[in-house]
C-alpha cells in the first residue's frame, strides 16, 4: 500500500494550492451531484453523500454551494447530467492506473485520458485490465511519532477495522467500506487526530519504479488528477519518498 500512500500524501498536500484555482470545488460539486441523483438528497440515508458533504466542509465550501449541487442531483434545480466512468491502463514501468471520473460528454473525456496516457509514456487499456488489482477500503492515516500506535491498534480493530499497517511515515487503518464510517467515529471520539481519512481503491501489490520511469509517472498521476473530469486516480507504483517529493515539488 505505501506507493498508494505517498500519492495519496501528495495529494492532500496539493490541496489546497488546488482549491485556490477552485479546481477541488469543481470536482467537490460534481461528486455531491451525482451522490444525491442516485442515493437521494438526505445525508442520513445516504453514505456516499454524507461523505461528499464532509470532503465539501473539509475545503470551506460555503452551505449554499453544498445544497445547490444536492439539489441539481435530486432534479430540484437544473444542471448538467454527469456520467460515472471507469478507465483502466498502464503508465510507466508497468504499474497499474485505474481512473474514476465524472462526466457530462464522454467522447471528450475519452479523449482527454487517452492523450494524457500516451503524452506521459502509459497506455489506456481495456475494462477489466487492471481494476481486478484493486480493493475498495477505507484508510485512516496518522502521522507516526505524533500518536500511541497501540491505544490505536487496540481501538481500531475493536470497532471493526480489518488491520492496521505501519508505513514508512504513517500509521494506516484499514476498513471494509461499510466499517469506514463507524471506525472513524469512535477514532474521533476516542480524541485521536488523523491525518486523513477516506475510502479510496488500495491495490494488493506494489510496482518499484526509479528513475526517469518514476518521473514520467508522477508527471502521468498529476495530469490525470489535473484533467476536470477525473474525480480519483489510483495506481499500484512505489518510489522512494525522497524521489517522490522532489518530483511532485
Amino acid at each position: 500500500m505505501s506507493g498508494h500512500s505517498k500519492w495519496a500524501n501528495i495529494k492532500h498536500r496539493k490541496a489546497a494550492v488546488d482549491a485556490k484555482r477552485g479546481k477541488v470545488f469543481t470536482k467537490l460539486i460534481r461528486e455531491l451531484t451525482v451522490a444525491a441523483k442516485h442515493g437521494g438528497g438526505e445525508a442520513e440515508s445516504n453514505p456516499r453523500l454524507r461523505t461528499a458533504i464532509l470532503a465539501a466542509k473539509n475545503q470551506n465550501m460555503p452551505n449554499d454551494t453544498i445544497d445547490r449541487a444536492i439539489k441539481r442531483g435530486t432534479g430540484e434545480i437544473g444542471g448538467e447530467d454527469f456520467q460515472e466512468l471507469s478507465y483502466e491502463g498502464y503508465g510507466p514501468g508497468g504499474s497499474a492506473v485505474l481512473v474514476r471520473a465524472l462526466t457530462d460528454n464522454k467522447n471528450r473525456t475519452v479523449s482527454d485520458i487517452r492523450r494524457i496516457f500516451t503524452k506521459h509514456g502509459g497506455s489506456l487499456g481495456e475494462n477489466g485490465c487492471v481494476a481486478w488489482m484493486f480493493h475498495m477500503k477505507g484508510r485512516i492515516a496518522f502521522e507516526k511519532g505524533k500518536v500511541d500506535e497501540d491505544r490505536i491498534f487496540e481501538i481500531a480493530l475493536d470497532a471493526g477495522a480489518d488491520d492496521v499497517v505501519t508505513e514508512e511515515s504513517e500509521l494506516v487503518v484499514v476498513t471494509p467500506p461499510e466499517a469506514f464510517e463507524s471506525v472513524k467515529s469512535v477514532i474521533e471520539g476516542a480524541g485521536l487526530k488523523f491525518e486523513n481519512a477516506e475510502v479510496t481503491m488500495i491495490p494488493q501489490n506494489s510496482v518499484k519504479i526509479e528513475g526517469k520511469e518514476a518521473e514520467h509517472m508522477i508527471r502521468l498521476m498529476e495530469a490525470l488528477e489535473d484533467s476536470d473530469d477525473v474525480q480519483n486516480v489510483y495506481s499500484n507504483f512505489d518510489v522512494s519518498e525522497e524521489l517522490m517529493m522532489s518530483l511532485a515539488s
